[in-house]
């Protein structure tokens, strides 16, 4: 049975992911992602069938063409069903059907959501940003209070850390990263975000630089890297992880700081 429900797992998370990609776009274009409009090819019009819908299957079996046109279709596709899959797998192995699991699928639908957004437009949508961590802090009272106050305190001190930055760089940031990580600090909780933002900023770093070692980017030319996906890869390894991370630091820095990185997910 657990089987069964991990391959149901998959599928969700691959049904989402496709669902989540039409979102992001269709925002980004300012369409409507609801109501009765139909999916279609972008370069002729074709209204996709059934059978082209299946996520990572039809893409597959279409060759990553249109079915009418033959355009191709973006491999963006593709990936995000299949890091969507991946995602729902790995949560369902941690939790199982729980609260736990219920709290960390939300946040990360937002992660991908917003990710999405930010490469494709360099914006992050404040509805997209803030949601997840609407919804987080409702589920959280499940936990109870010390769970909800957790959710409160990291959706604090994410926004509030880049609402500084934003403000001593006079803008050098958008005000959605502050929304982002507001929401996901009501998720993650109080520590849990302060050390994906730390992970985030780490591995968007290790990234630039492996662009300026390869020519992508140039010192002193203002490109523009989205930190949205950078912030959301340190926030899915603390919400997969971050109970081992932190129970490792405590075993090595319990005699300098006691209790200081002892933290439980909240249920």
């Amino acid at each position: 049975m657990f089987y069964y429900n991990l391959i149901m797992a998959g599928i969700l998370g691959a049904c989402m992911g496709s669902f989540l990609n039409v979102a992001a776009h269709r925002s980004i274009q300012g369409r409507s992602w609801w109501g009765n409009e139909r999916s279609a090819c972008e370069s002729c019009g074709h209204v996709l069938g059934t059978f082209e819908l299946i996520p990572i299957v039809s893409w597959l079996m279409l060759r990553g063409r249109c079915k009418s046109c033959g355009a191709k279709i973006s491999v963006r596709y593709i990936l995000v069903e299949i890091i969507c899959a991946a995602i729902a797998v790995a949560i369902f192995s941690r939790w199982k059907i729980s609260w736990a699991c219920l709290l960390a699928g939300v946040g990360a639908c937002g992660l991908v959501l917003n990710s999405l957004t930010d490469i494709e437009s360099g914006d992050v949508f404040d509805v997209f940003a803030i949601a997840p961590g609407v919804l987080g802090l409702l589920i959280r009272l499940a936990g109870g209070t010390g769970a909800l106050l957790d959710g409160l305190e990291g959706a604090a001190a994410g926004w509030g850390v880049f609402a500084a930055i934003i403000v001593l760089t006079r803008g050098g940031m958008g005000w959605g990263d502050a929304s982002f990580m507001g929401g996901m600090g009501a998720v993650l909780g109080l520590k849990f975000i302060l050390a994906a933002l730390y992970l985030g900023v780490m591995i968007g770093g290790a990234f630039v630089v492996v662009l300026l070692i390869i020519g992508k980017v140039k010192w002193g030319r203002h490109d523009s890297i989205p930190l949205v996906p950078f912030l959301s890869a340190g926030c899915l390894i603390m919400m997969l992880y971050g109970v081992e991370i932190f129970a490792w630091l405590e075993a090595k820095f319990l005699y300098l700081a006691p209790g200081l990185f002892s933290v439980p997910w909240p249920f």
